[in-house]
């Protein structure tokens, strides 16, 4: 049987640098890749420390079109889900960073979750599965 895995989701973004600098020093993901390709664009790779599954390609919007969906990727609701091993090392490392939360942290019957945003509007959650 054939096995697949989701590798690499597309995030489109304003500026490569702005969106590097949040997720890389305000969230402390990795960059896998920066590399410059024709036309003034960037390959950028960027993952969670130490994550399995999918990472993030950065993708400066080329055009309107694109940059109508900078911020809204998921429709207004929650698009990215940042699972933690440690709740709240992550929150209060992220709220040093400036990291924006929409909310207080809550327990729910999955977890410990929060909900915060990105410098685009983009919402995430936070979470830490219940064992």
């Amino acid at each position: 049987m054939p096995r697949q895995s989701l590798f690499l989701i597309t995030l489109v973004v304003d500026d490569y640098d702005r969106a590097k600098a949040f997720y890389c020093d305000a969230l402390g993901f990795d960059c896998l890749q920066d590399e410059v390709q024709p036309e003034d664009k960037r390959w950028v790779v960027i993952k969670p420390k130490g994550a399995e599954g999918a990472a993030l390609l950065l993708a400066q919007a080329a055009d309107d079109s694109q940059r109508a969906v900078i911020g809204n990727q998921a429709g207004g609701r929650v698009g990215f889900f940042l699972k933690t091993d440690d709740f709240a090392r992550d929150h209060a490392a992220m709220l040093a960073k400036g990291v924006k939360f929409r909310e207080e942290p809550r327990h729910e019957v999955y977890g410990t979750v929060a909900v915060f945003a990105d410098p685009y509007g983009n919402t995430w959650d936070l979470i830490q599965h219940s064992s």
